[in-house]
C-alpha cells in the first residue's frame, strides 16, 4: 500500500515540483521516495514496504527498461501468474507482485487487468512509444485521479498532489455541491476540484499525444443460478476461507479491525491474528468495544480498545476532511481515523469486513415487511395518487409509510445515505450554486443497467457503484492511509464476487434476516451469537452533542461565519441547528453534511492558501 503521483507534458521537468508534490502523500508511504523522470513524464511513488522489502522499490522497470510502473496495491495472486510468466520466458529480477504487472502487461497489453486478483491503482509509462497506461481494480479499493491543465496530464493517487503544480488551477467544481448534500459524499466523476475527475472502478485509462482515452474493463451481469442451500453455504465458507488466506500475505504484521458485527467476526475467527482494534465512544450506547473484546478472548487474541470523546471528534475534524481529499460527511470516518492510529502503532496490514453487505445483502434497506409487500401488491397509480394526497397533509404516524409505498424504487433509492432531497437542497443553497441536477440524474444510468432485476438486485447495484466505492471504500482507504497503515477487504475478491452475483435473493434476505447465506456460513467459524447480530454500523453520538451547550456553539461559530454565508442561506442552516439544539427537530446528519463541507472548505480554500 502506497502512494503516487506524476505528469506528462512537454515542458522543461523542476525537481522541485514532483518533491513537493509527492511529499503531500507522505503518509501514504513514509519507507521510501523514487521519481522517474524524462523529457515527457515523471513519475514519483512514496513507499509503504509490504511484500519483498528490500527489493520491491518503485518506479519500477521491466529488463529492457523500456516500461515503468508505479502501484498502489497489492495482488494476491501475483506468484501464480509470475509462474505462468516464467514459462512464457519472461526474467524476473525481485519477488514483488509489482513486476509481476509490468511483465503482464508485457505479455498480454491491456488483459492482464482481467487477470489481477487483488486491489490495485497503477500507471505504466511506455517510454519509446510514449504513452501511459493505468487501471484501477474493479471494486474502487484504491484510488485513482486525473486531471489536464494547460497541456499537462496529471495523475495521483490523492487530489492534494496536484496542488503543487503550476499548472494546475484550483476552482470548486460548483456542479458538486448540492449532490453532495443529497449523498453526504461527492457522487459526480468529476470531483470538487474542477477539472479534476476519479477514474471509476473496473476501468483503465490510456494517454497518448494529449488525449484521454477511458474503457471499463470489469462487466458483469447479476443473474441467479438454482443452488442447493447447504452446499451453497459450504461452498461459501471454503471460498471465503481461501481469501482470507491470500489477504494474509506480507512480510510485515498483520492485525485485524473487529466490530461488534457478523462481518469482521467472521474474517478474525479465519484469520485469528495476534492482535485485533477496535473503537467506541465514551457515551452511553455508542459503545460496542466489549462485543470485540469477547470474541477476541474466545479466540485468545489480543484485543486493543480505545474510547473516544467529544473534544477528540471535533479536533480530529479537519484531518479527516484534508486527508479524504473531498467533502465527507460520514460520520464513522472519524472513529475509522482513529481506529487507524490505535493500529499503526502495533501492525502494518489490517483485514477488515467492508463489502460483504453489498454482495450478500446486508443492509436494512434490502429487507421488506409483509405489510410493505401487501401494500405494495395495490395498483401502482392507486398508491401513486394517495401518496401525493397523504403529501400534502401535516404529519402524521405512517405518512412516511405512504409516501415511499407510492413511489418506485427508482424514484428514491441512492444507497446508505439520504440526506436531503434536491429541493431541500437547493432551498438551503445560494443562487449561484443551485443546480438543475436531480439526484435521479446520477441514479438513473445504473438503474437503467439492472432494470429486468428485482428490487434487492437493484439496490445492491447501485450500491456497488456509489455508495461502496465513493463512501465506505474511499473513507477506509484515505482513514488508514493517513497512518501508514494498510487495509485489505477480503471480501471485495474478484473470485467470491463472481459467484456472489449468482446467488439467489431468497437465499440473501429470508424470513426477515439479511445476508442470510454469510450468515449461515458464518456459523462454520463464528460463535453463534456474532453470526446473528443485527448491522449496527459505527454510531457516533454527535445529534446528541450538539445539543450540548459547548458543542452547539463550536458548530453555530462555523454556520455563521462568512465561509457559510458564501454558499448557504444562513437563516435556514441556522435554523436547522436551532430547532435541532431545542430537541423539535432530529436534523444532526443535515448540519453534520453542512459542517463538514465548510470545514473542508476552511482547509483547502483559505488554509492552504496561505
Amino acid at each position: 500500500m502506497c502512494g503516487f503521483t506524476g505528469y506528462i507534458n512537454k515542458k522543461e521537468k523542476d525537481k522541485k515540483v514532483i518533491d513537493k508534490m509527492s511529499k503531500l502523500i507522505e503518509h501514504r508511504g513514509p519507507d521510501d521516495y523514487s521519481c522517474y523522470e524524462d523529457n515527457d513524464a515523471v513519475l514519483a511513488f512514496r513507499r509503504l514496504s509490504i511484500i519483498d522489502l528490500k527489493n520491491g522499490r518503485q518506479p519500477m522497470f521491466n529488463e529492457d527498461e523500456s516500461l515503468v510502473i508505479i502501484f498502489n496495491g497489492e495482488i494476491y495472486n501475483f506468484q501464480e501468474l509470475k509462474e505462468d510468466l516464467i514459462k512464457k520466458g519472461h526474467k524476473f529480477k525481485n519477488n514483488s507482485d509489482t513486476e509481476t504487472i509490468l511483465h503482464g502487461y508485457e505479455e498480454y497489453k491491456e488483459k492482464i487487468v482481467d487477470k489481477l486478483r487483488g486491489m490495485f491503482a497503477f500507471v505504466i509509462w511506455d517510454i519509446k512509444k510514449k504513452e501511459m497506461f493505468g487501471a484501477r481494480d474493479p471494486f474502487g479499493i484504491k484510488p485513482f485521479y486525473y486531471t489536464k491543465q494547460n497541456d499537462t496530464f496529471m495523475f495521483s493517487s490523492e487530489i492534494k498532489t496536484f496542488l503543487p503544480h503550476p499548472d494546475f488551477k484550483k476552482e470548486l467544481n460548483k456542479e458538486a455541491l448540492k449532490p453532495y448534500l443529497t449523498f453526504q459524499y461527492s457522487a459526480l466523476e468529476e470531483t470538487f476540484f474542477k477539472g479534476v475527475y476519479r477514474l471509476k472502478p473496473g476501468h483503465l485509462i490510456k494517454y497518448k499525444n494529449g488525449e484521454i482515452t477511458i474503457k471499463k474493463y470489469f462487466n458483469y451481469k447479476y443473474k441467479e443460478q438454482k443452488q442447493e442451500f447447504e452446499k451453497l453455504v459450504d461452498e461459501l465458507n471454503n471460498d471465503i476461507k481461501e481469501s482470507v488466506k491470500y489477504h494474509k500475505i506480507s512480510d510485515v504484521k498483520v492485525g485485524a479491525f473487529l466490530s461488534g458485527g457478523v462481518d469482521s467476526s467472521y474474517v478474525v475467527s479465519i484469520l485469528k491474528p495476534n492482535e485485533t482494534f477496535s473503537v467506541g465512544f465514551d457515551y452511553e450506547k455508542f459503545n460496542e468495544t466489549n462485543y470485540s473484546k469477547e470474541l477476541s478472548d474466545l479466540l485468545n487474541i489480543e484485543n486493543k480498545r480505545k474510547l473516544i470523546n467529544a473534544d477528540e471528534f471535533f479536533e480530529a475534524l479537519p484531518n479527516v476532511q484534508y486527508y479524504s481529499d473531498e467533502p465527507h460527511a460520514n460520520l464513522s470516518a472519524v472513529p475509522l481515523y482513529f481506529l487507524s492510529e490505535l493500529a499503526r502503532k502495533d501492525v502494518t496490514v489490517v483485514l477488515s469486513g467492508e463489502g460483504a453487505d453489498e454482495l450478500y445483502g446486508g443492509y436494512e434497506e434490502y429487507y421488506t415487511s409483509t405489510v410493505f409487500k401487501c401494500y405494495k401488491k395495490i395498483p401502482y397509480i392507486i398508491r401513486k395518487g394517495i401518496k401525493n394526497i397523504v403529501s400534502k397533509f401535516p404529519y402524521f404516524k405512517g405518512q412516511g409509510f405512504l409516501i415511499k409505498g407510492g413511489k418506485k424504487l427508482e424514484e428514491y433509492y441512492i444507497g446508505q445515505a439520504f440526506i436531503m432531497d434536491d429541493d431541500e437542497a437547493n432551498n438551503i443553497l445560494n443562487n449561484q450554486y443551485k443546480s438543475k441536477l436531480s439526484f435521479r440524474d446520477i441514479t438513473k444510468p445504473y438503474f437503467d443497467e439492472v432494470k429486468d432485476q428485482d428490487d434487492v438486485t437493484k439496490m445492491q447495484y447501485i450500491d456497488m457503484n456509489l455508495w461502496l466505492p465513493n463512501d465506505i471504500l474511499l473513507k477506509a482507504d484515505k482513514m488508514t492511509m493517513a497512518h501508514s497503515l494498510e487495509l485489505r477487504v477480503p471480501f471485495l475478491d474478484r473470485e467470491l464476487f463472481k459467484k456472489s452475483i449468482t446467488i439467489p435473493t431468497k437465499y440473501k434476505i429470508s424470513n426477515g434476516t439479511t445476508k442470510y447465506v454469510l450468515r449461515k456460513a458464518s456459523e462454520k467459524e463464528v460463535p453463534l451469537e456474532w453470526a446473528k447480530r443485527k448491522k449496527k454500523g459505527f454510531p457516533v453520538p454527535f445529534s446528541i452533542w450538539i445539543r450540548e451547550e459547548k458543542y452547539y456553539k463550536k458548530v453555530k461559530e462555523m454556520l455563521e461565519s462568512d465561509i457559510c454565508k458564501k454558499f448557504f442561506n444562513q437563516d435556514i442552516v441556522l435554523d436547522l441547528l436551532e430547532k435541532h439544539y431545542q430537541n423539535k427537530e432530529n436534523n444532526g446528519r443535515k448540519i453534520y453534511t453542512i459542517y463538514s463541507f465548510l470545514i473542508w472548505y476552511k482547509k483547502y480554500f483559505i488554509e492552504l492558501n496561505n
